[in-house]
């Protein structure tokens, strides 16, 4: 056997379909007892998840971890006095517990105007095929401990091999998960979803003494046959590490900088922060009322795609049944929307947007080409690999954070950078992106290429 190519995903079998039916039993069977209990209104959520996780450092064998979980969770309404209780056990003494513990919490909470399910007309309705499309998220992967423990250990070894100036490391890992879930309502909702996830990751450490420098790679895909090799991932991370190597610090100044695909979806990350109905109704953002206005370049779009196959995020509903869309969060430059479930909408006066529980595949529009290109595009100006810490105020705006990357001059890396800081406000940011490239990374739900921003204020010690 190939000990550097994962082996392809196991067909899908009925148990999976006989565990989901399972669940939705189990969960219209608790909405009866809610109901009968006097509830008005009811929800449950049920999940089961198993998994495996293989650590290795330095050839030699850290962790071997299988994991298995279930819970399931009542939430109930009694006029709009709400309550919610969970458990993981699933004995029906157990079941009957967790009803009357949720129906006790809502008798004594008070009354509130934004509570209750999602509105009956809103939910997604059941294909004519009698279920809902699972979007090609279901790969189990047949991995055995011995064979994950051997593709962790080509991985690191690949790495190791590839530079005599990768001299340690922090380790490699492969992981596989399968999940199912059931959501089912009162308004006679039953949603059932199954999906799997997989990942092979290295982190190296080049160099000795004080001039150690460590990074590291990974891939992670819900199909086995679509992570890069593990020897590839190996030699990605020793590379990294290796380019890191002497690195200096700069005048500080302002200048372009120019952020890599796998760090510009922090940004998209702090726009989705801002834009959530959370924050909006508590009056914690920095883009209070900012729906409709432009907040960036006139060319910039961000679209919202549930129904991508083999997306981290698909859906064909959100965490409260309602019936998700493709639809535009930006568009030419103009902040489209909000990203709101049920609850925060009424607490806006607004209508749910199907993002309870978040974004479905958010894709950035790219108006550039790929890394080397917009390298060359920016011609001097600041590359960033790596951000650190957490300062960002989300009340308003302002952003200053660790970072380390490259110096860039006529479009090329010219020397590793360390020890600065980037900093600036979100508002003018967004204002200031220049392009965003081809550059996809595809190990996230937030699909962008790297982003390009104009001018931020890149403090240093040199």
């Amino acid at each position: 056997m190939n000990a550097v190519t994962p082996t392809p995903s196991a067909p899908a079998g009925d148990h999976s379909v006989a565990r989901l039916d399972h669940l939705a039993g189990i969960a219209q069977q608790l909405l009866r007892r809610c109901r009968s209990r006097g509830a008005s209104q009811a929800e449950v959520s049920c999940s089961e998840e198993h998994g495996l996780n293989v650590n290795v450092r330095m050839g030699a064998v850290e962790t071997v971890e299988s994991t298995r979980d279930r819970g399931l969770a009542v939430t109930v309404y009694f006029g709009q006095r709400k309550g919610s209780a969970s458990t993981g056990d699933l004995r029906e003494e157990s079941l009957d517990a967790t009803v009357e513990q949720a129906c006790a919490i809502a008798r004594y909470t008070e009354d509130d105007p934004a509570a209750g399910l999602a509105d009956p007309d809103l939910m997604a309705q059941l294909p004519a095929t009698g279920s809902f499309p699972d979007f090609d998220a279901w790969h189990p992967w047949a991995l055995e401990p011995d064979r994950a423990i051997d593709l962790a250990l080509a991985c690191e070894t690949a790495g190791r091999d590839s530079d005599a100036r990768v001299e340690n490391s922090d380790g490699a890992s492969v992981g596989t998960s399968a999940s199912l879930s059931v959501y089912a309502n009162s308004h006679g909702f039953v949603g059932r979803e199954h999906g799997t996830q997989h990942s092979i990751g290295c982190a190296l450490i080049a160099g000795r003494g004080d001039g150690m420098q460590r990074d590291g790679w990974y891939t992670t895909a819900l199909a086995v046959e679509d992570l890069e090799p593990a020897n590839a991932v190996g030699r990605r991370a020793a590379e990294r590490a290796v380019s890191r190597l002497q690195p200096r610090s700069l005048a500080t100044a302002e200048m372009p900088v120019l952020y890599s695909a796998e760090i510009a979806r922090s940004l998209v990350g702090h726009l989705l922060g801002a834009v959530s109905g959370g924050a909006l109704y508590r009056k914690a953002s920095f883009l209070l009322d900012s729906a409709g206005k432009q907040l960036f370049p006139d060319w910039f779009a961000i679209d919202e795609l549930p129904f991508l196959p083999r997306g981290f995020r698909s859906a064909a509903y959100d965490a409260e049944g309602v019936a998700t869309r493709e639809s535009a969060l930006v568009s030419g430059g103009v902040l489209q929307r909000y990203v709101l479930g049920s609850y925060s909408a009424r607490k806006l006066g607004l209508q749910t947007t199907a993002n309870a529980g978040g974004v479905h595949n958010l894709h950035v529009t790219a108006n550039a080409g790929d890394l080397a290109s917009m390298l060359q595009g920016m011609g001097r100006g600041l590359l960033v690999t790596e951000l650190m810490g957490q300062g960002v105020n989300a009340v308003t705006g302002d952003y200053s954070r660790g970072a380390a990357g490259f110096w860039i001059e006529d479009g090329k890396p010219v020397f590793p950078v360390d020890g600065i800081t980037i900093a600036g406000n979100l508002k003018s940011m967004f204002q200031s992106i220049e392009a965003v490239g081809s550059d996809v990374d595809p190990r996230s739900h937030i699909r962008t290429g790297s982003i390009l921003v104009g001018r931020m204020t890149v403090a240093g010690t040199d």
